[in-house]
């Protein structure tokens, strides 16, 4: 019963939240509805306790999101790849942002030699991050700084994946934009932490072997 009476409350919620919005802005819907123009496309963690537009400080519209277990840009995700597509090439987004957080189960999770059935194709993405970067992680004694540290390593891999996608590349070649930040959350204080990874020499490096700029120009 109380299960049911929770769920019945969203709706309360929901009316409540409503005339809130009307009472601020009699337009508020109506400008909502017709369009989106956001400048972000935040990729984030699915966890219940971090929300892209309240930690951001934004309204409905102001971000595009995408939400999966440890904020993971997968290669052969059709999920992840559609929704940067759509986010380069119709919305016109000027920054995307891989945002992590510390206390991330999905990161715990891929430390731990466990077989947890259908998730471990998944986590064997971050599982594959750590071997990248196993001497850095293996040289830090501390549990929760190695683990706090491979979410940091973590969204930056994360980065690098967005970098190598075409759209990203050249739309930011033709545009100047989008430019690809990381962020890590603390759910101790609230706080998101920029990592300050420099796109502009994560993108060059990265066009030595991920280049997927040169069709464009042999067609033309």
């Amino acid at each position: 019963m109380l299960i049911r009476e929770s769920y019945n409350k969203i709706f309360e919620e929901n009316r409540k939240w409503v005339e809130k919005k009307k009472s601020e802005n009699p337009n508020f819907f109506g400008h909502l509805a017709k369009e989106q123009n956001p400048d972000y496309l935040y990729i984030g963690c699915s966890d219940s306790r971090v929300h892209a537009n309240e930690i951001m400080g934004l309204q409905p519209g102001e971000v595009f999101v995408h939400r999966n277990i440890a904020n993971m840009v997968v290669n052969a995700d059709l999920n992840i790849l559609s929704v940067i597509n759509y986010a380069v090439e119709y919305l016109h987004v000027k920054y995307i942002i891989v945002c992590g957080h510390y206390n991330c189960g999905g990161i715990k999770a891929a430390m731990e030699p466990k077989d947890l059935g259908i998730l471990n194709p998944w986590l064997r993405n971050v599982r594959d991050v750590y071997r990248l970067h196993e001497k850095e992680l293996d040289a830090i004694e501390d549990v929760q700084q190695r683990y706090n540290r491979l979410v940091e390593i973590n969204v930056y891999e994360q980065c690098l994946n967005v970098i190598k996608t075409a759209e990203v590349q050249k739309s930011y070649l033709a545009n100047s934009y989008p430019r690809v930040a990381g962020w890590v959350y603390d759910l101790n204080d609230g706080v998101l932490n920029d990592l300050e990874i420099d796109f502009e020499k994560e993108l060059n490096r990265i066009r030595k072997i991920y280049d997927l700029t040169k069709g464009d120009e042999n067609e033309q």
